[in-house]
C-alpha cells in the first residue's frame, strides 16, 4: 500500500470538511406511498422530494421495499437494504436519477409520449399517405 504523507492527509481532511459544510446531506428520509415520492430532510433545514419512478434503481420497486429507506454515510447516501440500492444525495438534489444512458432514454420516452396539435396533425397526414414508411434494410 502506498504511503500517505502528512500533507496529503491534511489536504484530504480539508476536502472532506469542505464537503461536510457545503454539499447537501440528508438528516432523514421517508417514502410516501400516497404520492410515490421520497421526502429527504436536509441538514440545512431544506426539504427535497423526488418521485421514485424517475429513479433508475427504484422505478420498479414495491411500496414495501421503498418504505425501508435509511440515511447512511454521514447523510451523503440514501440506502434501501431490501433493494441493495444506494443513492448519493448531492447527485439526487442535482437531478441525477440514473446513468447517463438511462436518463437519456428516460427523457426520450417522456418526449415521445408528449402530445401537441402539430404532432397530431402530422400523424393524421401520415395516415392519409398510408402510414409510416417501411424501413429499408
Amino acid at each position: 500500500m502506498a504511503q500517505v504523507t502528512d500533507a496529503e492527509f491534511a489536504a484530504a481532511e480539508a476536502r472532506g470538511q469542505a464537503m461536510l459544510e457545503t454539499e447537501p446531506r440528508a438528516r432523514s428520509a421517508q417514502y410516501d406511498r400516497k404520492t410515490g415520492r421520497v421526502t429527504v430532510e436536509l441538514v440545512n433545514g431544506c426539504s427535497y422530494l423526488f418521485p421514485t419512478d424517475l429513479v433508475q434503481d427504484l422505478s420498479d420497486a414495491s411500496p414495501e421495499d421503498l418504505a425501508d429507506v435509511q440515511v447512511d454515510g454521514m447523510g451523503f447516501n440514501l440506502h434501501w437494504p431490501k433493494l441493495d440500492v444506494d443513492l448519493y444525495v448531492p447527485a439526487l438534489v442535482a437531478g441525477v436519477f440514473g446513468t447517463r444512458d438511462w436518463m437519456r432514454k428516460a427523457l426520450a420516452r417522456h418526449a415521445g409520449s408528449s402530445t401537441s396539435a402539430a404532432k397530431a396533425a402530422a400523424a393524421r397526414e401520415n395516415g392519409r399517405k398510408g402510414g409510416r414508411p417501411r424501413k429499408r434494410a
